[in-house]
């Protein structure tokens, strides 16, 4: 689509330099509801961007947000895993950097037509961690989305903060996201009251939705799954933001 653009948008939290990516369609003028992505352990990638360019279309105004820093772009699986682990280990700082990232998207209504009014955020593999602990942190969203990320957290009772829907989207045969945090993120869910769904997909695992995943029975692209899930974001995302 020619007229979708990709803008590069500085921003600092707590005095670090970051550099997120704003996806939209620049034909279109009607506002739009602001979607933050939080890319899988590779951080802003251009697959990370490929993938924001899809679910932005013409709908969404989408914001892939830099949870890394500026100057750290992972080159293979040790870098990215060498980045994501202190996030990880330190949710208060992922959530600072998600609120950030969050805050600058809804920043951007003077370069594109944005319905602040209408929040979601969505992530994949790492990223549907930050997504689900955004949601956790008290976040003014419709919607959090999580694409085959792992859905443990060291406060359960701030499920509470929720204010929107939950989706959870699992590959059932994912060997990376333990299949006891499926049962402790229901309970967590549950006791919160959160409206919440949880799909598991039969036969995939990790990494489903990534084009370039190929480690078969770890980390595979799976088309069909991808569609599916992809499909259930958007009837979601229909249904919070006509609400």
């Amino acid at each position: 689509m020619s007229n979708m653009k990709v803008q590069a948008i500085a921003y600092e939290v707590d005095g670090v330099q970051f550099e997120g990516q704003l996806v939209f369609n620049s034909a279109i003028k009607t506002p739009r509801p602001a979607l933050l992505m939080a890319p899988n352990w590779m951080g802003v990638s251009d697959g990370a961007i490929d993938i924001a360019r899809k679910v932005a279309g013409d709908d969404y105004v989408v914001f892939v947000a830099d949870l890394y820093g500026k100057d750290l772009r992972p080159g293979n699986a040790d870098e990215a895993g060498a980045a994501m682990m202190p996030l990880k280990d330190d949710r208060a700082l992922l959530r600072k950097r998600m609120q950030g990232s969050l805050k600058t998207l809804l920043a951007q209504a003077d370069k594109v037509a944005l319905d602040n009014s209408r929040q979601a955020t969505f992530g994949f593999c790492f990223g549907g961690c930050c997504s689900l602990e955004l949601a956790r942190d008290g976040a003014p969203l419709q919607a959090a989305v999580s694409f085959h990320g792992t859905l443990d957290t060291p406060n359960p009772a701030d499920a509470k903060n929720i204010k929107g829907a939950v989706l959870v989207l699992d590959g059932a045969a994912d060997p990376l996201v333990p299949r006891e945090q499926l049962a402790e993120f229901a309970k967590e869910m549950t006791e919160a009251k959160v409206d919440w769904q949880l799909v598991t997909y039969g036969g995939a695992v990790h990494s489903f939705t990534d084009p370039h995943a190929n480690m078969p029975g770890t980390a595979q692209y799976d088309e069909k799954t991808a569609a599916r899930a992809f499909t259930a974001m958007r009837n979601l995302l229909d249904e919070c933001f006509s609400a």
